[in-house]
């Protein structure tokens, strides 16, 4: 067919950009041509309206083995020749037009991402947005979702250890499903997306390809919601968790032998984009017989077999003379494994089907860090700020039997409820690492090479803080997942991010985007924990309006020693409960304004930098040191959420008093850099103490015992029938019983 100006723009790609393939092959470009630089330069493969504001992010350590964008993971150097690989990324658009295999593909993808790198995965975890849960369409999108996950990684064999699950309006048309998954390599047998070697066999591996898929990158990960999305499930891919199961088993044992030159997942652009930037990696080309493809449909063309997204599968160099042995292995794991072509020293992407030329494009021009378009958007403050920065009444005193009825009000909120119903579908066991899992403030994992180390995950991020003031909302979603790691005896060391917003092309949007990710660097360097990857996720928008701004962010914690881990449950009588950090009255974005006022307003929450780093590093040294039995940060809901939820793990009662006023703010706001622990009677002197020292407020409140949660003069209820509340709620709301799932 004729391609012009016009079949670019229908392919996402606009008319300056054509002119720019134009002038890098010299011609005009085939169908299948256009049709690689269409998914390649698309907002998801490209990153061309981000990466300049990701190039600001803090990507170097001593601890890192591999940078920034170097490879499809980061890694982090844990010691004694291993290294823990780990990324986040999302899909969205698919979950929102197809939320099982949308779900279930996205942790798929991001397992391949961990497994190509040569790493073993040991945990999968997630961060899940939706609009509000009594809405029909919220419950077709959070059943398929959560059944999506739970199917791929129980099968697959993976457990899903932590996340997070947020209740919005805004996200009823476009809900967010961010997937993380963690593995472990041996530093030298770590392997790399990089073509070498002139002449080296290049292969496909694993499933094969059919016409699932094509374009998700570009035409579906690339734009926002309209009332065509529905038509659109053709390009959600299909994933069989069970097939991945024998490629990880495949891959790893072809690294462990040698025979790998280079490896990578074919995800988003599917053949387009492992061939060009493995190619554009090495600084050299590949030549690829699509006839050699093994298909689903014979009478795919050229184009739909480069632009496929089928899933399950990986390219792979091979070293020239080794293709038997490399074969032989895939064989033991019936895993298909077919050559396709091989590398050249021509730094083209040449590519023929039925005997004919269809493709020659530089390798270069297609990525980026190449000659793929990067931009500088257009920044304006949203006008809406004008409307929520409101000065926040903190409320009158509140009396027992009012303070009781909130309390349980934002028990039973969806965003504070337990998610129960939701994690006991994911087996959190399998693998035998896991010692915290989803209902501690963070996943803690053996690292069974390692005895004695485990490491620490979570997902973080209070969009409505981030909406209400992006750069202090980007600074806490980094504070609070370094504090929640902090709150199992981990220390800090490496973050994943996964940055979700609306349409680039927005001045507003674009505005949100930089502050967020401006204070996500501040505080990155703050805690000393760089960026080691991630994804961006634009056009989170429905014709209505766009989600929150939401930089969900993965933080990898490092223990030493994993008897010293605590939970977040008082453990037993007789503790002392002690808060940390400072009291202040802070309504601001809270549950509180959301639940009992039905309005989001006023700033972020309180927060200060120097604080926060004060309060982690006392914490994380009480810990280690055996001061402390547990501990929880102070988060959604305030203190007194705080305080109920570390009794409904253990049942074990509390008898506290609150000194502050018994205002809203100050019982239920949401400042900033506190956390609650639990203490033997002989060491709160010694805290004290460490407090005094490090300029840590500290106040404590109360002691453990009992079956009742009393806050003198405000709540006097018993623990089982608060922890009802919060257990029985979302299964309510979304007319699921606890017992079906």
């Amino acid at each position: 067919m004729d391609v012009t100006v016009e079949t670019a723009r229908e392919l996402g790609l606009t008319a300056d950009e054509y002119a720019n393939i134009v002038q890098a092959l010299g011609r005009t470009p085939s169908y299948t041509e256009l049709g690689i630089y269409s998914v390649m330069w698309s907002e998801h493969c490209s990153y061309k309206n981000s990466i300049l504001q990701l190039k600001t992010l803090p990507r170097t350590s001593a601890r890192m083995l591999v940078a920034m964008g170097e490879e499809n993971a980061g890694v982090i150097d844990v010691g004694d020749g291993y290294g823990v690989a780990f990324k986040i990324e999302s899909h969205n658009h698919p979950s929102a037009v197809e939320p099982f295999q949308g779900a279930a593909t996205g942790v798929g993808g991001i397992l391949r991402d961990i497994f190509t790198m040569g790493a073993r995965p040991i945990a999968a975890l997630n961060s899940l947005r939706f609009g509000e849960p009594d809405s029909e369409r919220t419950k077709y999108l959070i059943k398929g979702v959560v059944h999506g996950i739970g199917h791929y990684g129980n099968c697959f064999g993976v457990p899903t250890v932590a996340g997070e699950v947020y209740f919005d309006r805004c996200y009823t048309d476009n809900p967010l499903v961010n997937a993380m998954a963690v593995g472990v390599v041996r530093a030298d047998r770590m392997a790399s997306a990089t073509a070498e070697g002139p002449g080296n066999p290049v292969f496909i591996m694993g499933s094969s390809t059919g016409r699932d898929g094509i374009h998700g990158a570009s035409l579906l990960a690339s734009r926002e919601f309209d009332d065509e999305t529905e038509n659109m499930r053709p390009t959600v891919q299909v994933g069989d968790p069970f097939a991945e199961k024998l490629l990880l088993e495949a891959s790893l044992e072809l690294i462990e032998a040698g025979v790998v030159v280079g490896m990578q997942d074919m995800g988003a652009a599917g053949i387009s984009c492992s061939t060009s930037e493995m190619s554009a990696k090495g600084g050299v080309g590949m030549t690829i017989n699509l006839d050699k493809v093994p298909l689903r449909e014979a009478d795919m063309s050229a184009y739909e077999i480069m632009l496929s997204e089928s899933q399950e599968r990986m390219l792979v160099v091979v070293q020239k003379g080794r293709e038997a042995e490399a074969a032989a292995i895939c064989e033991k794991w019936d895993v298909p494994f077919v050559q396709i072509g091989e590398v050249t020293e021509d730094p083209h992407v040449t590519v023929y089907r039925h005997g004919s030329l269809v493709a020659r494009v530089p390798a270069i021009s297609l990525v980026l860090g190449g000659e793929a378009p990067v931009y500088v958007r257009e920044q304006r403050e949203p006008e809406y700020l004008q409307l929520t920065r409101k000065p926040v009444d903190n409320g009158p005193t509140l009396h027992q039997a009012e303070c009781t009825g909130i309390l349980k009000k934002l028990l039973a909120a969806p965003t504070i409820a337990s998610k129960r119903w939701i994690y006991e579908q994911y087996d959190s066991q399998v693998g035998t690492n896991t010692v915290i899992r989803a209902d501690g403030d963070a996943a803690v994992l053996r690292i069974k090479e390692l005895p004695g180390k485990a490491v620490a995950v979570t997902t973080d991020c209070n969009s409505r803080y981030v909406y209400l003031n992006p750069h202090k909302g980007g600074m806490i979603a980094v504070a609070e997942a370094a504090r929640n790691v902090v709150c199992t005896g981990a220390l800090p060391v490496a973050v994943t991010n996964c940055l979700n917003f609306g349409n680039p092309y927005d001045p507003e949007v674009y505005w949100q985007f930089a502050e967020a990710v401006r204070g996500m660097g501040d505080a990155c360097r703050a805690l000393d924990t760089p960026v080691t990857g991630g994804n961006v996720s634009f056009h989170n928008e429905s014709q209505q309006h766009a989600v929150y701004p939401t930089p969900t962010i993965g933080m990898l914690g490092l223990i030493d020693d994993v008897d010293t881990v605590v939970g977040s449950s008082f453990p037993a009588s007789g503790l002392a409960v002690v808060l940390l950090g400072t009291q202040r009255a802070d309504l601001g974005g809270s549950e509180y304004l959301h639940t009992m006022k039905e309005r989001i307003y006023g700033d972020a929450p309180y927060f200060d930098m120097d604080e926060e780093l004060r309060l982690q590093q006392l914490t994380l040294q009480a810990i280690r040191d055996g001061l402390v039995t547990n501990a929880h940060d102070v988060s959604e809901g305030g203190l007194l959420v705080a305080l109920a939820e570390m009794t409904f793990g253990s049942g074990v009662g509390i008898d506290v008093s609150i000194s502050t006023e018994h205002t809203a703010g100050f019982l239920f706001g949401e400042s900033q850099s506190r956390i609650i622990v639990g203490v033997d009677v002989q060491h709160v002197d010694e805290l004290r103490r460490r407090c005094e020292t490090s300029r840590v407020d500290v106040d404590v409140i109360g002691t453990t015992g009992g079956s009742r949660f009393v806050v003198r003069n405000l709540v006097d209820e018993d623990v089982s029938d608060l922890r009802n509340v919060w257990e029985g709620s979302l299964p309510a709301i979304l007319s699921t019983s606890i017992a079906q799932v």
